[in-house]
Formats: C-alpha cells, sequence, structure tokens
C-alpha cells in the first residue's frame, strides 16, 4: 500500500474534522467527551471545543487470562465499569477467584493512570448522559469494544464511538455495539492507522494530563462568563 492521498495533518486536525462530524450532538446539555489515552486524547479535546462540551478519559484496562495475558478475559474501565467474557471463563474454567484477583490488579493501575491524567479533579457521572467515546483511530476494534461494553455498566443513555479513521470492519463491528459510530474515513484496506497522519508521534502521559487541565479551565472559564452575562430583555 502506498502513501494514502487524503491524510491528517496531525491528531488536532483529525478533531477538528471530526468534531464537524459530530457536530448534530453540539451542545447538548447531557453531552461528555471521553477520550480514550493517549492517543485519543489530542482528537478529543478539539471535538469537545467543537461540541462545546466537557472533555475527560476512558481508561481501558484489558483482564488477561492468568498465564496467557494476552488473552482477554474480560475489561474495566473508568467508573467502575467491567465487562466479563463469560465463554472464556467457563471454557478454561477459570475461576472467579483469579477473576476478581486480576480486576483489583487492574483496577489499582487503571486508577493509578487516572491520578496521572486527572490530577485531583474527580471523574465525571455518566450516567443518564450521552457519551462520545474518542480514539485517533480503529484498526481491529478490540478496545474500543471493551470501553463501550465497561463503559454501558455505568448506564449512559447513549454512546456514540467517534474516529477520524477506521478499518471498514472494525467500524462495521463498534457500531453494532454502540449506538451510533462516526468514522471520517473508511479506507480499504487500512494499512495501519498512522499512515493516515503526516505526523503520528506518540502521545506522553504529560501531554494528556496538560490536555486535560486546558479543556478543564477554559470550560470553567466559559461557564463563569455565561453566569455573569446579563438576561436578555
Amino acid at each position: 500500500m502506498g502513501t494514502p492521498q487524503h491524510r491528517f495533518a496531525d491528531r488536532r486536525e483529525a478533531g477538528r474534522m471530526l468534531g464537524e462530524e459530530l457536530r448534530p450532538y453540539a451542545r447538548r446539555p447531557d453531552l461528555l467527551v471521553l477520550a480514550l489515552p493517549r492517543g485519543g486524547v489530542p482528537v478529543a479535546r478539539e471535538v469537545a471545543r467543537t461540541l462545546d462540551a466537557p472533555l475527560d478519559v476512558l481508561v481501558v484496562r484489558k483482564l488477561g487470562v492468568p498465564g496467557h495475558e494476552e488473552v482477554a478475559m474480560g475489561a474495566i474501565a473508568s467508573g467502575g465499569g467491567r465487562v466479563l467474557n463469560r465463554d472464556t471463563i467457563q471454557h478454561l474454567g477459570i475461576p472467579i477467584s483469579l477473576v476478581e484477583e486480576a480486576t483489583a490488579f487492574e483496577r489499582r493501575e487503571l486508577e493509578r493512570r487516572e491520578r496521572v491524567y486527572r490530577g485531583v479533579r474527580p471523574a465525571p457521572e455518566v450516567r443518564g448522559r450521552t457519551v462520545i467515546v474518542v480514539d485517533d483511530g480503529l484498526a481491529t476494534g478490540a478496545t474500543m469494544l471493551a470501553a463501550v461494553g465497561a463503559l454501558r455498566e455505568e448506564g449512559p443513555a447513549s454512546i456514540v464511538v467517534a474516529v477520524p479513521v477506521g478499518s471498514v470492519e472494525a467500524c462495521a463491528v463498534v457500531r453494532r455495539a454502540a449506538d451510533d459510530c462516526v468514522c471520517v474515513l473508511t479506507p480499504d484496506p487500512l494499512g495501519a492507522v498512522g499512515l493516515w497522519y503526516v505526523n503520528f508521534t506518540q502521545t506522553t502521559d504529560e501531554e494528556v494530563h496538560a490536555l486535560l487541565a486546558d479543556a478543564a479551565s477554559e470550560r470553567s472559564t466559559r461557564e463563569a462568563r455565561a453566569r455573569l452575562e446579563p438576561y436578555p430583555h
């Protein structure tokens, strides 16, 4: 596969284009944008700005089968949601005690990462809200499926998956799991997600923290100005 003709300059440009595709959701009072760190955060920062929505992260941790951690028996996500692959657990005869042990271990790592990204800010409430989950691309869609499954346990009103680029197959699979799925580009074949960006350098933990802090500060300032504006006559 040669160099794609249509590429995003970087994740921020991709986020601006994705935000335009998501305009129908703009300014909804129940809207929340959640990014999959790390690469999804710069994309989601622009989406949240375009839609005038709060931004936070959805950290996802796979629950690996003991001794074969590359095989997933479930996943957990920010907010406490957990989804289990009960067929895998039953087929392999994994004791529930090991499932709980793996959950506790990954929960500690998830909480550590959330502290790095969010600092002292509390996790957002998702119950009853329209949640847009953003990443920088979908290759297989496995991580996003885990995110959607675990997030569903938290009771949002609807889940919208949004990515700048994704394979035809992954977008189709995720679309069935979510309430809506927006993929700006669905090249066939996809190749690798990074091929569709001119600049696809790795996003650091420090950048994630800074982007989230900036988004929170900008939104706080905007809300303060709105409260000071005189009511229309």
